[in-house]
Parts: structure tokens; C-alpha cells; sequence
């Protein structure tokens, strides 16, 4: 894959001032860590040092990344009426929204959906429903659902069901489900200003359990909702403890009706340092485009890609509308990934 570098030879020139980048740099592309002393040194830099953190992110990039673009797709599959707190989410009970609020779907809407998606050639697809755990009956009627759609082969399952117990997870990973997600979110020092009805390390003892249920990790969160840089690098550096195979990258979309609704917007530079940031601290781990990137520029998702970001949740997303798949093929493709679209 060709990145193309974003700085004037003139900045190029004024890098020579800032050696510490090219020595992260250096120490990461010989496989080494960094350390959380050289991650939170990051957090503030000079617009040249900025300039130079992306180009170093895109030659990480090249060297670890798979040329393999990662799609993924969801299906909204139970929701509303969910029983936490969380200031971001227009499914909680606690706000009044308008999102759509329905049960589990039906066996149809769910392998229709599949199918959908299959045939375009994404490479893995979820369930994804509301509420803090999923159990009981419909937990039944989904390992059912998965049992079908393992049959069917032609896509990785992926499963997003909350803070699920042990067992509930084994139940998944025997009906085919390969990979589980559960976000993080947001930096420890930072999460329980955003919900109270569950805790960081909830979701940590969830994201165990499914390793031990012999699954892969999905964890990743959302920036915007009013964390410091230096909190986004501890997100990135708490995240590395969990050690996903899959980091999702949502940028907070403002619901109104939820506390977050009037949260001031990231600018393209924000995002693409942050994302930078995580491709040091996470080199060889999926950085996954999810919820709210349509806000940003094309140029700036076009950067993004060259810079770390090489998988993406494809076609509508949770209670937002995400992108059209036609359109997302067409520009991973233009920045040299490899999309396998299905043969006709």
C-alpha cells in the first residue's frame, strides 16, 4: 500500500526539531512498546510534530496492517427501553429520544439482513442488542439465529449482547460466534462522569470471560464526549491491557434528548491525531471506522485510512445512519486496501 505524506517539504525540514517522534517511531517498527510515559508525552504537540505523528502512524500502518480491508456490518437486533445510564446512547430508558424501541427481531429480518451484507462481500456481521445483558429466551433464540448463519458460512459472526456471565458466552461460542464486543468507551478516569450503572471494570471481566469462552475481542469507545487528550491516550493505553483484535473508533454523534446532545464537535484534526495516537500505542490491531465519522470531511476519512484506520462498520449503524457500502467500497479501495467482493 502507497501513502501519500501530508506535509510540505518546508515542514518536512522543520522536523529535524522534533527527533522524538521519528525515535517512537523507530522503537515501535522494531516491535517494541511504548511505554505510558513516551504514550502521554504525545498529548501535547506543535502543529509540525502533529504533521509528523501522521506520517509516522501511516509507515506503521503499512508495516503491520493487513492489506485485507475489515469490514463489518450490524443489525440493530433488540432495542430501546435498556435499563442504563450511559450519556451517549439514545437507547437508554432514562431519555427521551425518539429512537425506535422493539423487541428481538424475527428469524427473517435477521438472515435477510445477513444475506444482504453477504453478498456485498462483508467480511462479518453482529447482532447487536440493548438492554445490559441479554438472557433467558432470547438468548436462546439468538444462539439459534447464529447456528443458522454459521451454517450458511461466508462471514465472520460477531456477537454485542452486554455484560454477559460465563456461561452466556460459552452458549455464543458454540452456536459460532467468533468474536465479541464490548467498548471500553472512554478513559477509567473518565467513565463514570458518563454512567453510573456500570463500571469499566464490568466490562473488563466481561471482555475475560469471552477470551476464556475462546472468543475474539472487539473493544473500542467514543471520542468527543468531553475527555482531555491526555484521557484519550489513557483510553488507548487501558484498552492495550485488554489487548482487542478489533478497536471501533466511534466519533460521538450528538443525540438530542441524551445529556451529551449539545457536546461540541471534534475537528479532522482532532480525530486524525487521536487515531494516529492509537495506531502507536496499538500497531498491529484493527482500527475500525464505526459511529459518527459521516460528520468528517472525505478528505479527512481518506487521511484516516492512510493513517491507521483499516476496517469499518458498513451500512446503517445502531440508532444513526451510517453509509452507503457501494460508496465505502470505492474509497478503501483508492487507498490501496483490498476489498473481496463477493463474484457474481
Amino acid at each position: 500500500m502507497i501513502f501519500r505524506y501530508f506535509c510540505t517539504e518546508q515542514q518536512k525540514l522543520h522536523m529535524t526539531d522534533i527527533p522524538y517522534i521519528d525515535h517512537i517511531k523507530n522503537k515501535v517498527l522494531s516491535g517494541k512498546s511504548l511505554s505510558d510515559a513516551e504514550a502521554f508525552r504525545l498529548a501535547d504537540l506543535t502543529p509540525a510534530a502533529e504533521i509528523a505523528l501522521l506520517e509516522a502512524a501511516a509507515e506503521i500502518t503499512e508495516r503491520f496492517g493487513s492489506k485485507d480491508f475489515d469490514s463489518c456490518s450490524i443489525i440493530n437486533a433488540r432495542s430501546g427501553h435498556c435499563s442504563e445510564d450511559c450519556k451517549w446512547c439514545a437507547q437508554s430508558a432514562r431519555y427521551h429520544t425518539g429512537a425506535a424501541v422493539y423487541p428481538l427481531v424475527d428469524r427473517d429480518t435477521c438472515m435477510n439482513s445477513a444475506a444482504y451484507n453477504r453478498e456485498r462481500g462483508i467480511r462479518r456481521f453482529s447482532l447487536v442488542t440493548s438492554g445490559r445483558a441479554l438472557s433467558g429466551r432470547d438468548l436462546d433464540t439468538v444462539c439459534g439465529y447464529y447456528r443458522e448463519l454459521s451454517s450458511a458460512g461466508g462471514m465472520g459472526l460477531c456477537a454485542s449482547m452486554g455484560l454477559l456471565n460465563p456461561e452466556s458466552l460459552r452458549q455464543l461460542r458454540e452456536a459460532g460466534v467468533e468474536r465479541y464486543h464490548c467498548n471500553l468507551e472512554t478513559a477509567p478516569s473518565h467513565f463514570a462522569k458518563l454512567c453510573s450503572s456500570h463500571s469499566i471494570e464490568d466490562k473488563i471481566a466481561t471482555i475475560e470471560a469471552a477470551r476464556k469462552a475462546g472468543m475474539e475481542i472487539c473493544s473500542g469507545g467514543i471520542i468527543g464526549m468531553g475527555e482531555s487528550r491526555e484521557q484519550r491516550i489513557e483510553f488507548a493505553l487501558t484498552l492495550r491491557k485488554v489487548n482487542p483484535a478489533s478497536i471501533p473508533i466511534n466519533i460521538l454523534s450528538p443525540i438530542p434528548g441524551t445529556p451529551l446532545e449539545n457536546a461540541a464537535p471534534l475537528s479532522d484534526n482532532d480525530i486524525l491525531t487521536t487515531i494516529a495516537i492509537f495506531r502507536l500505542i496499538h500497531p498491529k490491531a484493527v482500527l475500525r471506522f464505526a459511529g459518527g465519522r459521516a460528520a468528517i470531511s472525505r478528505e479527512a476519512q481518506l487521511k484516516a485510512l492512510r493513517i491507521g484506520i483499516n476496517g469499518s462498520i458498513m451500512g446503517d449503524l445502531l440508532t444513526t445512519i451510517g453509509s452507503q457500502i457501494d460508496e465505502d467500497i470505492e474509497m478503501v479501495e483508492s487507498c490501496g486496501y483490498n476489498f473481496h467482493r463477493k463474484q457474481k
